[in-house]
């Protein structure tokens, strides 16, 4: 059974550990980060520490906004960024979305990030953070919430998967409002 919760500060931790059993040193701020692409990998590679710390700051700081799904037995299995889209202006950026209209930045959400811990994959964990999403954000003042998986014509690796199956989003009622051979946008208006 897979409990979802929205995230807190008690949960740094935890949600930390994830990112490390997942082996992605980015911990969820790729799209706070300021630098260039390449200055982004040079620290994966050399400063992994740094996301951590960041995590930490901003959870601290209130700044985190999303949801975590626990296992029966308490442990964190799953993590969804699921904010406004005007917290994440490096991902509303990027070359792909960019030109689109993809509503109100204040009241449209977007879940921007999507992990689940790799024992469990394939287990439902982010179908159920998918799920919770359209209501937690409602709960805050979102009127619409996107969902900006990779698509492919080939499986994607985990890593190319960070924003979560696209068929999730599609099942769970969001519909395509941009539709990319790479990079579909889906909307739920809530």
């Amino acid at each position: 059974m897979i409990t979802v919760e929205p995230f807190g500060e008690h949960a740094t931790g935890d949600l930390a550990a994830l990112f490390d059993r997942a082996g992605c040193a980015c911990y969820c701020r790729y799209f706070h980060f300021s630098g260039t692409k390449n200055e982004w990998l040079d620290r994966l590679a050399h400063r992994p520490d740094e996301g951590r710390d960041e995590l930490a700051s901003a959870a601290a700081r209130g700044e985190i906004t999303g949801l975590v799904a626990r296992a029966a037995d308490g442990h964190l299995v799953g993590w969804a960024k699921v904010t406004p889209l005007a917290a994440v202006a490096k991902l509303r950026n990027q070359g792909a979305y960019r030109p689109l209209d993809l509503g109100d930045e204040t009241t449209t959400w977007v879940v921007g990030c999507l992990l689940v811990s790799p024992e469990v994959r394939k287990g439902g964990v982010a179908r159920a953070l998918v799920a919770r999403a359209p209501s937690y954000a409602r709960e805050r003042g979102a009127t619409r919430l996107l969902g900006m998986p990779r698509r492919a014509a080939l499986p994607l690796y985990d890593e190319e998967a960070f924003a979560g199956p696209e068929r999730v989003y599609a099942e769970e009622g969001f519909r395509v409002v941009h539709d990319s051979p790479a990079y579909p946008v889906y909307a739920k208006d809530i």
